[in-house]
């Protein structure tokens, strides 16, 4: 008997190893595929999801699980942006997790430093940084603004299990025009439509200063 029980746990144990086993080469198989599957996407958002264009989003080392929630948007319309959604449209949500897995692996590449700054121009981004930093780790008590640490963690890195966005190193631009078109309404696809409700208390300076202090962020 104790014999035929030890044999039933090994059993058990193997299993579950190879379980484990084939969850990583089908997670493997799905980045590489997504690789693939995300040529068309290069133009707009770089090689590796490293764009270098200011008004597209870096998509690289993105918690899949947003951009998987995005594309859907996208192709349903309850997100409207022309290119994306046509582009979504023609995607399976196999194709979605796959794209999404492939570029949540890649590693975002940081802002690099103005070089032709002048020495005034210097001062005046890092005091706006410093502004932008209070901001997202304390908030606006008074105005009801929340600290964006609270969803996107100290470093930008977002909440995976609550599917929130990384936020690290992206462009300064695009976050200052996500955020507007969360203030005025044009974009709303977001749980109970949280983004609007604080991104409508912040003035244009806060908005400034916090997207330029979240590109800092490495």
């Amino acid at each position: 008997m104790q014999k035929k029980s030890l044999a039933f746990a090994l059993t058990v144990i193997l299993s579950g190893g190879a379980s484990q086993v084939h969850a990583e080469m089908t997670h493997a198989d799905s980045v590489n595929t997504g690789k693939q599957k995300s040529i068309t996407c290069v133009s707009c958002h770089g090689e590796h999801g490293n764009s270098t264009m200011a008004m597209f989003p870096k998509l690289a080392q993105q918690n899949a699980g947003y951009l998987v929630n995005q594309l859907k948007a996208f192709k349903d319309g309850t997100r409207k942006d022309p290119m994306m959604s046509t582009l979504a449209m023609t995607l399976t949500e196999n194709d979605m997790v796959d794209i999404a897995n492939y570029y949540a692996e890649q590693k975002i590449v940081a802002e690099p430093a103005k070089s032709d700054e002048s020495a005034e121009e210097r001062a005046e981004h890092e005091t706006l940084v410093a502004q932008g930093g209070d901001l997202y780790r304390n908030g606006d008590l008074k105005r009801e603004v929340s600290a964006c640490i609270a969803c996107h963690g100290p470093l930008g890195e977002g909440n995976k299990p609550a599917a929130f966005p990384a936020l690290k190193s992206q462009h300064a631009d695009y976050l200052i025009k996500t955020l507007n078109d969360f203030k005025s309404g044009k974009r709303s696809n977001n749980p109970e439509n949280m983004m609007h409700m604080i991104s409508a208390k912040m003035s244009d300076a806060e908005i400034k200063a916090v997207a330029n202090r979240i590109a800092t962020m490495k």
